[in-house]
C-alpha cells in the first residue's frame, strides 16, 4: 500500500538533478508520496521541472564551504547525492549535518572510492579483477604496458579530480608513447596501468544494491549495459535487466569485505577469454540507469529512504522484469535509441511530462544548430 505524504515526516533531498539519475530518484521517491527537494546549483537542472520535486537552488560545489552550508540549510532530510563530488563533500561533513545518509562517513567512503583499495580488497574477497600495475614513472608505465600487452588502460587511483580534468574515466592507450604521455598527464592522480579486458559494451554488468548498516542486502538489482556513449569508456545509453548470480555473489563479497553499507553500484566486465566477471569499479551511490532497477521491482531510493527513517523490517525486494530495457532514447547529436518493448525511457513518462518536453526542446535546438 502506498503511504500518503503526511505519513512521511522526513523529506528526501536529491542532490545534483541535472540529468537522468537525479530525475529517476525524484520520481521514485515522489511517486511513493514522499516530499522531495531537488537540489542543484544550476537553474536549468532537468529535475527542477519534475512535478514530484520542489526546486532548491544550492551553492556551486566548486565552493565547498558554501555548498555544505546549502545542505545544512535543508535541515533533517534523507540525502541522495547522484555524483561523486557532492557525495564526497556531504560524506566529509556528515558529523556536522542533520541528514540521514544512504552511504558511510568519509573514513570508509574514501577507501571505497580508491581504485587501488578496490583492487586490493577484491583480491582479499576472491573477486576477479584485471591485471594491474602501479608504476612510479613514465618508463615504468611503458614497461608495465609491455608486460600486460597493448592496448591498456591508464586509470587514476583517485578518480574524482581526474574525471573533472579530463572528462573521462581512463585513457585507452595503444602504443608505448601513448602510455607514457597518459601517465605524465595523469601523474598527480596516481595513475595505474591495467590490462584492457576484451569485449564490447554489452559485456559490462552491473549489480546495484542497498545494504543496511548490519550488511543485510534488502534490495539487489542485476543488469548489463547494451550501449555506452561514447562506446568503450562512457556512460550507459541502453541497459537491460538480467540476473547474473556469479556477478551478484562477487559484488556482495566485495562490499562485505569493505564493511560497506548503503547504496552502491558494482560494475564488472565479463571476460570472453575465461567467462569470468572482472571488477571494473564500485560507485557508492545511485548510478545513471538505476531507474531500470525501480521498474523491475527494486526501487532502491525508496528502499533506502524507508530503512533510514526507521520503517524497519523491510522484506528483501525481489527483482522481476528480466529482459526489460532502459534507454536515453534521444540525445543531442546522437541517433535515436528506440528499443523493443518493454523498455523504460530515462526522461519521457506520462505522469511527469514536463522534463520530457524540456529535454525534447533541447534536443531539437541542438539539431537546428
Amino acid at each position: 500500500m502506498t503511504r500518503t505524504r503526511t505519513e512521511y515526516e522526513v523529506p528526501a533531498a536529491v542532490v545534483d538533478v541535472g540529468w537522468v539519475n537525479g530525475l529517476a530518484a525524484i520520481r521514485s521517491l515522489g511517486r511513493a508520496g514522499i516530499r522531495v527537494l531537488a537540489v542543484d546549483h544550476r537553474p536549468s537542472a532537468l529535475g527542477f521541472r519534475s512535478r514530484y520535486a520542489e526546486p532548491f537552488l544550492s551553492a556551486d560545489p566548486e565552493d565547498p564551504n558554501r555548498f555544505v552550508a546549502s545542505i545544512r540549510a535543508l535541515g533533517k532530510v534523507v540525502v541522495f547525492p547522484t555524483h561523486d563530488r557532492e557525495l564526497n563533500l556531504i560524506s566529509e561533513h556528515l558529523g556536522d549535518l542533520d541528514v540521514l545518509a544512504p552511504f558511510p562517513g568519509w573514513d570508509l567512503l574514501e577507501r571505497v572510492q580508491s581504485k587501488r583499495a578496490q583492487l586490493d580488497t577484491a583480491a582479499l574477497a576472491n573477486v576477479d579483477a584485471p591485471r594491474t600495475h602501479y608504476p612510479r614513472s613514465a618508463q615504468e608505465a611503458r614497461d608495465a604496458a609491455d608486460e600486460l600487452g597493448l592496448p591498456v588502460l591508464v586509470k587514476p587511483e583517485h578518480p574524482i579530480g581526474f574525471k573533472q580534468r579530463f572528462r573521462k574515466q581512463a585513457f585507452r592507450c595503444s602504443t608505448p608513447a601513448e602510455v607514457a604521455e597518459a601517465y605524465t598527464r595523469a601523474e598527480e592522480f596516481a595513475p595505474m596501468v591495467q590490462e584492457l579486458i576484451p569485449g564490447g559494451d554489452d559485456t559490462l554488468y552491473t549489480v546495484g544494491s542497498y545494504l543496511t548498516r548490519e550488511g543485510l542486502p534488502i534490495g539487489v538489482f542485476s543488469g548489463r549495459k547494451l550501449r555506452q556513449t561514447p562506446p568503450g569508456v562512457g556512460t550507459c545509453r541502453v541497459g537491460e535487466a538480467v540476473w547474473m548470480q556469479e556477478a551478484v555473489d562477487s559484488a556482495m563479497r566485495l562490499l562485505e569485505a569493505f564493511g560497506y553499507f548503503g547504496l552502491s553500484q558494482v560494475e564488472f566486465k565479463r571476460d570472453p577469454r575465461d567467462g569470468r566477471f572482472k571488477l571494473m569499479e564500485i560507485n557508492p551511490r545511485l548510478w545513471q540507469w538505476h531507474g531500470l532497477a525501480s521498474a523491475c521491482g527494486v526501487d532502491l531510493p525508496r528502499i533506502a529512504y524507508e530503512d533510514l527513517v526507521g520503517q524497519g523490517g523491510l522484506p528483501p525486494a525481489t527483482m522481476n522484469g528480466a529482459g526489460k530495457r532502459w534507454a536515453i532514447t534521444l540525445l543531442p547529436g546522437e541517433r535515436p535509441a528506440l528499443q523493443r518493448p518493454p523498455y523504460v525511457d530515462a526522461v519521457f513518462t506520462r505522469d511527469d511530462p514536463k522534463p520530457g518536453a524540456v529535454h525534447l526542446a533541447r534536443v531539437v535546438r541542438s539539431a537546428l544548430r
